[in-house]
């Protein structure tokens, strides 16, 4: 009886050894099939790019309440200024390093970034006017084909590198806001969208034409361009800067050609005599440079060096010297004005010696005896 009981207790010990193994391998199992299909998920989504970086720089929406003044700006950058040439240089990708196009059509084509109508002046970043990205490679001729796994709903493509066009993005439009905010008492400028315009001759030469492509949001672009480091002067080639790094920082060099307005007409076609035209862009940059200035009293050493500019000007002008103070020469005349405006200490009077052998007649009557 003793060993029919030690036989049951052995086949019941197996048994439970066996569910346990069994449960374990189909939990194990079940948990490896979760996490790969998170990871292939994330990066199917977007690779290289986490979604708490996407956060990270993503601005929130400020308030009109939070907002004393604000002002939309068009800007053209020429890629030809020596400013802007980090957008275009490397034309080609060098040890991974690539431009600004390189990086948009990359992000486009593997649909990680939406684009945008290009609306003439009338910018609505809403899902109705996001592009078709292949109906605007075939509407610039740039020759592509479907990306494997490619479905209707998430369409990706590939473009070889030599049939990227980044030779003709001689230029970029962007959309600047100018926003004083009421809660930091500061001026911020910060660029909305970007648009590549491409250069284009005719059949038969002549100069190029311009052809704005879409816009692109540059908070959807910005973890991207964080990646990218770039060369600003040629004085130093350590690449010291991002992409992002040259955008927060205003480091390009643009022209305004438009300004939000009610008409919707660019600056050409309100001041149609280049003279004027330029006249009125360096009206309004100087407005914008000098708004949050105007907003606070000077101070006392401000008030004294715009006085000297402006009596230094008014020499200039009529031809005569002025001498300007320097800073010691300043001090030694404050010095000497305060000395000339101190009291003057009394000097002590000399106590005569009491045993003067002088034969002077004067002497005290008291102490005539």
């Amino acid at each position: 009886m003793s060993v029919f009981k030690r036989h049951i207790t052995v086949a019941a010990a197996l048994l439970a050894v066996g569910a346990a193994a069994m449960a374990q391998d189909s939990s194990s199992s079940t948990v490896v099939r979760r996490g790969g299909a998170d990871r292939n998920r994330k990066e199917q989504a977007q690779p290289g790019v986490t979604e708490r970086m996407q956060k990270f720089y993503e601005e929130s929406p400020k308030s009109d309440a939070d907002m004393q003044w604000m002002r939309v700006i068009y800007r053209e950058l020429d890629l030809n200024k020596p400013k802007n040439a980090s957008l275009y240089y490397p034309e080609d990708i060098i040890d991974g390093d690539k431009n600004l196009f390189r990086i948009i059509m990359e992000q486009l084509a593997d649909n990680r970034i939406a684009a945008y109508e290009y609306l003439d002046g009338r910018e609505i970043f809403t899902d109705q006017y996001k592009l078709n990205v292949g109906d605007m490679l075939d509407r610039f001729h740039i020759y592509h084909t479907a990306a494997k796994g490619s479905t209707e709903k998430n369409p990706r493509y590939v473009i070889e590198e030599v049939d990227v066009p980044t030779n003709e993005v001689q230029s970029y439009y962007i959309l600047e806001r100018w926003e004083f905010d009421s809660r930091s008492n500061n001026m911020h400028t910060r660029v909305e969208a970007i648009c590549p315009v491409l250069h284009r001759s005719g059949d038969f030469g002549g100069d190029a034409m311009k052809y704005p492509m879409f816009w692109v949001r540059m908070d959807a672009l910005r973890p991207y361009l964080s990646q990218q480091y770039i060369f600003i002067d040629d004085d130093n080639n350590l690449p010291k800067y991002t992409l992002d790094d040259f955008f927060a920082m205003n480091m390009y060099d643009g022209d305004i050609y438009k300004t939000r307005n009610l008409r919707n007409q660019s600056m050409m076609q309100m001041y149609p005599d280049p003279d004027d035209l330029q006249r009125a862009r360096d009206s309004i940059q100087n407005r914008l440079d000098s708004f949050d200035k105007k907003l606070w009293v000077p101070s006392r050493e401000e008030v004294i060096a715009a006085r000297e500019a402006r009596e230094a000007r008014e020499a200039a002008a009529t031809g005569d010297s002025i001498v300007i103070p320097d800073r010691d020469t300043k001090a030694k005349s404050a010095r000497s004005a305060r000395a000339r405006k101190a009291p003057k200490k009394k000097e002590p009077k000399s106590i005569k010696s009491k045993n003067n052998t002088s034969n002077s007649a004067v002497r005290s009557v008291r102490r005539r005896k």
